[in-house]
Protein backbone atom coordinates (compact mmCIF):
# COMPACT_ATOMS: atom_id res chain seq x y z
CA UNK A 1 0.00 0.00 0.00
CA UNK A 2 1.30 3.12 -1.00
CA UNK A 3 1.87 6.08 1.68
CA UNK A 4 -0.50 8.73 0.95
CA UNK A 5 1.80 12.41 0.66
CA UNK A 6 -0.03 14.10 3.61
CA UNK A 7 -3.29 12.51 5.90
CA UNK A 8 -6.04 14.24 6.91
CA UNK A 9 -7.20 13.63 10.59
CA UNK A 10 -10.05 14.79 12.85
CA UNK A 11 -10.06 15.05 16.68
CA UNK A 12 -12.96 15.02 19.07
CA UNK A 13 -13.33 16.28 22.37
CA UNK A 14 -15.73 13.97 24.10
CA UNK A 15 -16.02 16.39 27.03
CA UNK A 16 -17.96 18.66 24.89
CA UNK A 17 -19.63 16.30 22.80
CA UNK A 18 -23.78 16.47 24.36
CA UNK A 19 -24.99 13.82 21.72
CA UNK A 20 -27.43 16.21 19.89
CA UNK A 21 -26.94 14.12 16.71
CA UNK A 22 -26.30 17.06 14.66
CA UNK A 23 -23.39 15.62 13.09
CA UNK A 24 -25.41 12.46 12.69
CA UNK A 25 -28.66 14.29 10.68
CA UNK A 26 -25.99 16.26 8.92
CA UNK A 27 -23.89 12.99 7.43
CA UNK A 28 -27.37 11.56 7.04
CA UNK A 29 -29.02 14.75 4.85
CA UNK A 30 -26.21 15.22 2.76
CA UNK A 31 -25.11 11.57 1.56
CA UNK A 32 -27.16 8.44 2.40
CA UNK A 33 -30.69 9.57 1.07
CA UNK A 34 -30.21 6.92 -1.53
CA UNK A 35 -32.19 3.72 -2.33
CA UNK A 36 -30.65 0.98 -0.01
CA UNK A 37 -28.93 3.56 2.33
CA UNK A 38 -31.78 3.64 5.04
CA UNK A 39 -30.13 2.21 7.30
CA UNK A 40 -26.63 4.13 7.12
CA UNK A 41 -25.45 5.82 9.74
CA UNK A 42 -22.00 6.97 8.03
CA UNK A 43 -21.45 9.08 11.44
CA UNK A 44 -23.02 8.14 14.53
CA UNK A 45 -22.66 8.98 18.15
CA UNK A 46 -23.61 5.95 20.80
CA UNK A 47 -23.70 6.21 24.62
CA UNK A 48 -20.74 4.84 26.38
CA UNK A 49 -20.48 2.37 28.02
CA UNK A 50 -23.07 0.36 25.45
CA UNK A 51 -23.80 -1.91 23.21
CA UNK A 52 -23.18 0.59 20.47
CA UNK A 53 -23.92 0.11 16.16
CA UNK A 54 -23.70 -2.46 14.96
CA UNK A 55 -24.57 -4.19 18.19
CA UNK A 56 -21.50 -5.19 20.22
CA UNK A 57 -19.39 -4.13 17.33
CA UNK A 58 -16.11 -4.72 19.77
CA UNK A 59 -16.46 -8.10 20.18
CA UNK A 60 -16.79 -8.67 15.79
CA UNK A 61 -12.97 -8.91 15.40
CA UNK A 62 -11.01 -7.66 12.20
CA UNK A 63 -8.09 -5.96 12.41
CA UNK A 64 -4.48 -6.59 12.84
CA UNK A 65 -2.41 -8.14 15.71
CA UNK A 66 0.83 -7.87 15.64
CA UNK A 67 1.07 -7.39 12.10
CA UNK A 68 -1.13 -10.62 11.32
CA UNK A 69 -4.84 -10.03 9.89
CA UNK A 70 -7.26 -11.10 12.29
CA UNK A 71 -10.77 -12.73 11.54
CA UNK A 72 -13.83 -10.61 11.54
CA UNK A 73 -17.59 -11.48 11.93
CA UNK A 74 -19.89 -9.79 9.13
CA UNK A 75 -22.36 -7.80 10.48
CA UNK A 76 -25.71 -8.14 9.60
CA UNK A 77 -28.61 -5.17 8.84
CA UNK A 78 -30.47 -6.03 12.01
CA UNK A 79 -26.97 -5.72 14.08
CA UNK A 80 -26.63 -1.97 12.88
CA UNK A 81 -30.64 -1.58 13.44
CA UNK A 82 -32.66 -1.54 9.99
CA UNK A 83 -34.64 0.91 9.35
CA UNK A 84 -38.19 1.21 10.25
CA UNK A 85 -41.09 2.98 8.88
CA UNK A 86 -43.98 5.23 10.54
CA UNK A 87 -47.19 5.94 9.98
CA UNK A 88 -46.39 9.70 8.72
CA UNK A 89 -49.01 9.62 6.02
CA UNK A 90 -51.85 9.09 8.24
CA UNK A 91 -51.05 11.29 10.88
CA UNK A 92 -49.94 14.10 9.04
CA UNK A 93 -51.87 14.03 5.70
CA UNK A 94 -54.88 11.58 6.45
CA UNK A 95 -56.91 13.78 8.56
CA UNK A 96 -56.50 11.74 11.70
CA UNK A 97 -54.38 14.01 13.77
CA UNK A 98 -56.83 13.99 16.24
CA UNK A 99 -57.39 10.43 16.63
CA UNK A 100 -54.15 8.68 16.08
CA UNK A 101 -50.17 9.12 16.55
CA UNK A 102 -47.26 8.48 15.22
CA UNK A 103 -46.38 4.36 15.88
CA UNK A 104 -44.25 2.30 13.78
CA UNK A 105 -45.50 0.39 11.20
CA UNK A 106 -45.13 -3.18 10.17
CA UNK A 107 -42.95 -5.28 12.47
CA UNK A 108 -41.85 -4.12 15.86
CA UNK A 109 -37.89 -3.54 15.78
CA UNK A 110 -35.63 -4.96 18.31
CA UNK A 111 -32.80 -3.27 17.71
CA UNK A 112 -31.43 0.56 16.66
CA UNK A 113 -28.00 2.52 16.39
CA UNK A 114 -29.19 4.43 19.32
CA UNK A 115 -30.91 1.37 21.38
CA UNK A 116 -29.53 1.87 24.73
CA UNK A 117 -28.94 6.15 24.38
CA UNK A 118 -28.51 7.66 27.90
CA UNK A 119 -28.43 4.77 29.55
CA UNK A 120 -25.25 4.32 31.06
CA UNK A 121 -23.54 2.31 33.47
CA UNK A 122 -22.77 2.56 37.17
CA UNK A 123 -24.95 2.84 40.00
CA UNK A 124 -26.62 5.75 41.68
CA UNK A 125 -24.92 7.83 43.25
CA UNK A 126 -22.15 6.94 40.54
CA UNK A 127 -24.10 6.09 37.93
CA UNK A 128 -22.25 8.41 34.88
CA UNK A 129 -22.23 8.00 30.59
CA UNK A 130 -20.98 9.87 27.57
CA UNK A 131 -21.23 10.28 24.24
CA UNK A 132 -19.19 8.38 22.16
CA UNK A 133 -19.46 9.86 18.07
CA UNK A 134 -17.74 7.28 15.40
CA UNK A 135 -17.21 7.73 11.67
CA UNK A 136 -14.59 5.83 9.72
CA UNK A 137 -11.23 6.06 10.50
CA UNK A 138 -9.21 6.67 7.21
CA UNK A 139 -6.71 4.32 8.56
CA UNK A 140 -2.95 4.50 7.81
CA UNK A 141 -3.21 0.37 7.82
CA UNK A 142 -6.43 -0.03 6.18
CA UNK A 143 -7.73 -3.57 6.93
CA UNK A 144 -10.99 -2.89 4.67
CA UNK A 145 -8.47 -1.96 1.82
CA UNK A 146 -6.08 -4.63 2.41
CA UNK A 147 -8.79 -7.36 2.54
CA UNK A 148 -10.71 -6.76 -0.79
CA UNK A 149 -9.57 -9.11 -3.23
CA UNK A 150 -11.52 -6.51 -6.07
CA UNK A 151 -9.10 -3.48 -5.41
CA UNK A 152 -12.23 -1.43 -4.91
CA UNK A 153 -10.92 0.31 -1.66
CA UNK A 154 -8.16 2.87 -2.48
CA UNK A 155 -6.27 5.21 0.06
CA UNK A 156 -6.49 8.68 -1.75
CA UNK A 157 -2.22 9.79 -2.22
CA UNK A 158 -2.94 13.35 -1.79
CA UNK A 159 -4.84 13.38 1.48
CA UNK A 160 -5.68 9.85 2.89
CA UNK A 161 -8.80 9.74 2.80
CA UNK A 162 -9.87 6.01 2.25
CA UNK A 163 -12.71 5.45 0.12
CA UNK A 164 -14.61 2.72 -1.89
CA UNK A 165 -15.10 2.57 -6.03
CA UNK A 166 -18.17 1.06 -6.64
CA UNK A 167 -17.20 0.34 -10.22
CA UNK A 168 -15.14 -2.36 -8.72
CA UNK A 169 -16.69 -3.39 -5.84
CA UNK A 170 -18.80 -6.74 -6.29
CA UNK A 171 -20.24 -7.25 -2.87
CA UNK A 172 -17.81 -9.35 -1.32
CA UNK A 173 -18.24 -7.86 2.05
CA UNK A 174 -14.56 -8.94 3.03
CA UNK A 175 -14.04 -4.92 3.81
CA UNK A 176 -16.76 -5.37 6.52
CA UNK A 177 -15.49 -8.59 8.11
CA UNK A 178 -11.98 -7.04 7.77
CA UNK A 179 -12.86 -3.46 9.37
CA UNK A 180 -12.24 -3.83 13.68
CA UNK A 181 -14.59 -1.05 14.03
CA UNK A 182 -17.45 -2.06 11.59
CA UNK A 183 -18.13 1.44 9.88
CA UNK A 184 -18.66 0.22 6.69
CA UNK A 185 -22.12 -0.63 5.33
CA UNK A 186 -23.30 -2.95 2.40
CA UNK A 187 -26.23 -1.31 0.24
CA UNK A 188 -28.75 -4.17 -0.47
CA UNK A 189 -30.04 -2.49 -3.29
CA UNK A 190 -27.14 -1.81 -5.31
CA UNK A 191 -25.08 -4.65 -4.18
CA UNK A 192 -21.83 -2.69 -3.11
CA UNK A 193 -20.55 -1.77 0.19
CA UNK A 194 -20.34 2.60 1.24
CA UNK A 195 -19.19 4.00 4.53
CA UNK A 196 -17.95 7.79 5.08
CA UNK A 197 -15.72 9.33 2.51
CA UNK A 198 -14.23 12.45 5.14
CA UNK A 199 -16.62 14.94 3.19
CA UNK A 200 -13.90 14.63 0.62
CA UNK A 201 -15.95 16.97 -2.08
CA UNK A 202 -16.14 19.45 0.29
CA UNK A 203 -12.33 19.55 1.48
CA UNK A 204 -11.72 19.46 -2.12
CA UNK A 205 -13.20 22.81 -2.06
CA UNK A 206 -11.77 23.64 0.98
CA UNK A 207 -14.53 23.54 3.10
CA UNK A 208 -14.52 21.27 6.53
CA UNK A 209 -16.69 18.21 6.67
CA UNK A 210 -20.19 18.45 7.57
CA UNK A 211 -20.23 16.66 10.84
CA UNK A 212 -17.62 18.77 11.98
CA UNK A 213 -19.26 22.03 10.65
CA UNK A 214 -22.32 21.55 11.78
CA UNK A 215 -21.55 20.59 15.31
CA UNK A 216 -23.11 23.42 17.75
CA UNK A 217 -20.63 22.09 20.65
CA UNK A 218 -17.50 22.76 18.79
CA UNK A 219 -16.15 19.35 19.47
CA UNK A 220 -14.86 18.41 16.69
CA UNK A 221 -10.70 19.05 15.03
CA UNK A 222 -9.97 18.55 11.44
CA UNK A 223 -6.86 19.16 9.62
CA UNK A 224 -3.59 17.41 7.97
CA UNK A 225 -1.45 15.62 10.78
CA UNK A 226 1.90 17.17 9.44
CA UNK A 227 0.41 20.91 9.86
CA UNK A 228 2.54 21.46 12.89
CA UNK A 229 0.07 25.59 13.51
CA UNK A 230 -2.92 23.49 13.19
CA UNK A 231 -5.17 22.57 16.15
CA UNK A 232 -4.86 18.64 15.30
CA UNK A 233 -1.09 18.48 15.25
CA UNK A 234 -0.78 20.34 18.49
CA UNK A 235 -3.37 17.81 20.28
CA UNK A 236 -2.20 14.72 18.82
CA UNK A 237 1.72 15.17 18.40
CA UNK A 238 2.75 17.81 20.74
CA UNK A 239 0.24 17.50 23.70
CA UNK A 240 -0.35 14.23 23.27
CA UNK A 241 -4.00 14.07 24.34
CA UNK A 242 -5.92 13.51 21.71
CA UNK A 243 -5.47 9.25 21.46
CA UNK A 244 -7.25 6.77 18.83
CA UNK A 245 -9.89 4.40 19.76
CA UNK A 246 -8.96 0.48 20.45
CA UNK A 247 -5.19 1.15 19.24
CA UNK A 248 -4.79 -2.27 19.52
CA UNK A 249 -6.58 -3.22 16.44
CA UNK A 250 -3.41 -2.14 14.50
CA UNK A 251 -5.01 -0.09 11.52
CA UNK A 252 -3.49 3.67 13.30
CA UNK A 253 -6.41 5.19 12.77
CA UNK A 254 -6.37 8.84 11.95
CA UNK A 255 -9.54 9.67 13.78
CA UNK A 256 -8.50 11.20 17.57
CA UNK A 257 -10.60 11.30 20.89
CA UNK A 258 -9.91 13.56 23.89
CA UNK A 259 -10.81 11.73 26.51
CA UNK A 260 -13.73 12.83 28.81
CA UNK A 261 -12.98 13.80 32.48
CA UNK A 262 -15.92 12.81 35.07
CA UNK A 263 -16.39 14.33 38.36
CA UNK A 264 -15.48 12.51 41.06
CA UNK A 265 -17.38 9.65 43.00
CA UNK A 266 -18.99 9.83 46.18
CA UNK A 267 -17.81 6.91 48.88
CA UNK A 268 -19.87 4.98 50.94
CA UNK A 269 -20.24 7.93 53.48
CA UNK A 270 -21.78 9.83 50.64
CA UNK A 271 -18.70 11.84 50.67
CA UNK A 272 -16.68 13.36 47.59
CA UNK A 273 -13.92 11.25 46.66
CA UNK A 274 -11.64 13.11 44.75
CA UNK A 275 -8.99 10.42 44.29
CA UNK A 276 -11.62 8.08 42.48
CA UNK A 277 -13.44 9.12 39.14
CA UNK A 278 -16.49 8.33 38.14
CA UNK A 279 -16.01 6.75 34.62
CA UNK A 280 -13.64 4.16 35.97
CA UNK A 281 -10.37 4.69 34.33
CA UNK A 282 -10.37 0.91 33.41
CA UNK A 283 -12.96 1.11 31.41
CA UNK A 284 -11.48 4.37 29.35
CA UNK A 285 -8.49 2.12 29.42
CA UNK A 286 -10.06 -0.63 27.41
CA UNK A 287 -11.35 2.28 24.70
CA UNK A 288 -7.81 4.21 24.54
CA UNK A 289 -5.81 1.99 25.31
CA UNK A 290 -2.54 2.87 28.28
CA UNK A 291 -1.77 6.21 27.10
CA UNK A 292 -4.92 7.16 28.34
CA UNK A 293 -3.79 7.49 31.95
CA UNK A 294 -1.02 10.50 30.44
CA UNK A 295 -3.99 12.31 28.40
CA UNK A 296 -6.15 12.36 31.41
CA UNK A 297 -3.37 13.84 33.75
CA UNK A 298 -2.03 16.40 31.06
CA UNK A 299 -5.83 17.69 31.10
CA UNK A 300 -6.24 17.72 34.27
CA UNK A 301 -2.84 19.42 34.92
CA UNK A 302 -3.69 22.17 32.42
CA UNK A 303 -7.09 22.81 33.89
CA UNK A 304 -5.55 23.05 37.03
CA UNK A 305 -3.56 25.89 35.59
CA UNK A 306 -6.76 28.10 33.65
CA UNK A 307 -8.19 27.78 37.13
CA UNK A 308 -4.95 29.72 38.55
CA UNK A 309 -5.38 32.19 35.83
CA UNK A 310 -2.60 31.02 34.15
CA UNK A 311 -1.89 31.27 30.14
CA UNK A 312 -2.63 27.18 29.06
CA UNK A 313 -2.14 26.62 25.17
CA UNK A 314 -4.17 23.69 25.65
CA UNK A 315 -7.12 24.59 27.53
CA UNK A 316 -7.18 27.61 24.37
CA UNK A 317 -7.11 24.65 21.62
CA UNK A 318 -10.15 22.92 23.47
CA UNK A 319 -12.09 25.80 24.21
CA UNK A 320 -11.65 26.93 20.88
CA UNK A 321 -12.40 30.52 20.72
CA UNK A 322 -12.43 31.17 17.17
CA UNK A 323 -14.83 28.56 15.54
CA UNK A 324 -12.78 28.29 11.86
CA UNK A 325 -9.58 27.34 13.25
CA UNK A 326 -10.58 24.08 14.47
CA UNK A 327 -10.88 23.48 10.95
CA UNK A 328 -7.20 23.75 9.75
CA UNK A 329 -7.65 25.90 6.88
CA UNK A 330 -10.75 24.35 5.64
CA UNK A 331 -12.68 27.31 6.80
CA UNK A 332 -14.39 28.20 3.04
CA UNK A 333 -17.99 29.72 3.35
CA UNK A 334 -19.97 27.00 1.25
CA UNK A 335 -22.63 29.11 0.74
CA UNK A 336 -19.65 30.80 -1.81
CA UNK A 337 -19.08 27.62 -3.69
CA UNK A 338 -20.99 26.26 -7.01
CA UNK A 339 -21.47 23.11 -6.10
CA UNK A 340 -22.68 20.66 -9.13
CA UNK A 341 -23.93 17.00 -8.84
CA UNK A 342 -21.83 14.49 -10.32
Amino acid sequence: MATPERQLAMVMDLNKCIGCQTCTIACKRLWTRDEGMEYMWWNSVNTQPGRGTPRDWEQMGGGFKDGNAQPGKLPTKADFGDAWEFNHDEVFYGGKGQKTHLQIKGKQPDWGPNWDEDQGGGEYPNSYYFYLPRICNHCTHAACLEACPRKAIEKREEDGIVVINEDRCRGYRFCMEACPYKKIYFNHQEKVSQKCIFCFPRIEQGVANACARQCPGRVRFVGYRDDENAPIYKLVDKWKVAIPLHPEYGTDPNVFYVPPIAPPRFDENGEIDESNPRIPTEYLEFLFGPKVHDSLEILKAEMAKAREGEKSELMDLLIAYKWKEMFGGFDRDPATIEWTKA
